[in-house]
């Protein structure tokens, strides 16, 4: 039987009507909207480098994970075979480091914002579908998500399902720390629900100091939730807040409020270097993580040790 038969041949076993409990993984990029159509596609390799290269670095076979190709991000699912927990913990801090090593060569970064979730999918010849799937692109495309990446100038941001951080988050493991996460009650189309953020290497955010705020830019939700906007936060008091970690919130619009990243000159936003010199990166202590205005100054932990770089400290 060849190849391609032996792979329909398993997955009509289980028939487009049987569900499987999948991790779900969304993954949109920052402002997407603000590039053009020659800079999108170095965008979009980009996002698959990093991806497909902590996918690998983290053991986990390209071909167990399933991929739909999103135009300005990727939507995934993995099968229940492969452990949660490696993809909370180890997959996230490859594709953190990962970020990091492409932005430095950027003088605009390239920004995350990844959302994971667990629950039925449904798999048919076009993709996977479900209330599963629903609830993670909501989670990534909400605007504390999109808030916090701009606020806290982060490369990434990780948002996780309630429940996903009281079945594998709350118990902690290898790079998985719950002091690190904050919750934040969102105002979906579906209603309201809770959501947990992180942002790689950092003390929990401050979910708290974010506004109810619409999911902004050209690729929001377009209709409201009960209580607020799509993606909005929403005043909770189920669980504490996190500590905030320094940044300053520039009060505008999230999608929009940000100077510089559109090319006012016609450059390329990605690839066009300070006329003085590389972008300039500086490291008080450890590792990098998080940059105002293209220099990292916070120290991290992170999960892998990697060469010098000429671009980082």
């Amino acid at each position: 039987m060849e190849h391609g038969a032996q792979h329909r041949a398993a997955h009509e076993a289980f028939g487009a009507d049987e569900a499987r409990y999948e991790l779900v993984i969304s993954v949109d990029a920052r402002r997407s909207g603000q590039y053009n159509d020659a800079e999108k596609p170095r965008m979009r390799q980009r996002i698959y480098r990093v991806l497909e290269s902590a996918l690998a670095q983290s053991g986990v076979a390209r071909d167990a994970v399933h991929r739909e190709d999103r135009g300005d991000g990727v939507l995934m699912s993995v099968p229940g075979r492969i452990p949660v927990s490696r993809l909370l913990g180890l997959w996230t801090v490859e594709v953190h480091e990962n970020l990091r090593e492409e932005n430095g060569s950027l003088l605009v970064p390239l920004g995350l914002r990844v959302a994971m979730h667990v629950g039925p999918v449904r798999h048919d010849s076009r993709g996977i579908s479900g209330r599963a799937v629903d609830l993670t692109c909501r989670l990534a495309d909400s605007s504390v998500a999109r808030e916090l990446l701009d606020r806290e100038r982060a490369d990434l941001v990780l948002a996780v399902s309630d429940s996903l951080y009281a079945d594998v988050v709350q118990a902690g493991g290898k790079f998985i720390d719950p002091a690190r996460f904050a919750p934040a009650r969102l105002a979906l189309k579906e209603g309201a629900v809770t959501a947990w953020f992180h942002l790689p290497g950092r003390p929990a955010p401050d979910t708290g100091a974010l506004g109810p705020r619409a999911a902004g830019g050209d690729d929001a939700p377009g209709a409201a939730g009960a209580g607020g906007a799509a993606g909005a936060a929403v005043p909770s008091a189920e669980h504490p807040r996190g500590d905030m970690d320094g940044g300053d919130s520039d009060g505008g619009d999230v999608e929009d409020g940000e100077d510089g990243e559109d090319g006012e000159d016609g450059e390329d936003v990605e690839d066009r270097e300070d006329g003085g010199g590389s972008v300039r990166y500086t490291a008080l202590e450890g590792d990098l993580s998080v940059h105002r205005h293209n220099v990292y100054q916070q120290p991290v932990h992170i999960g892998r040790v990697t060469g010098t770089d000429k671009g980082k400290d």
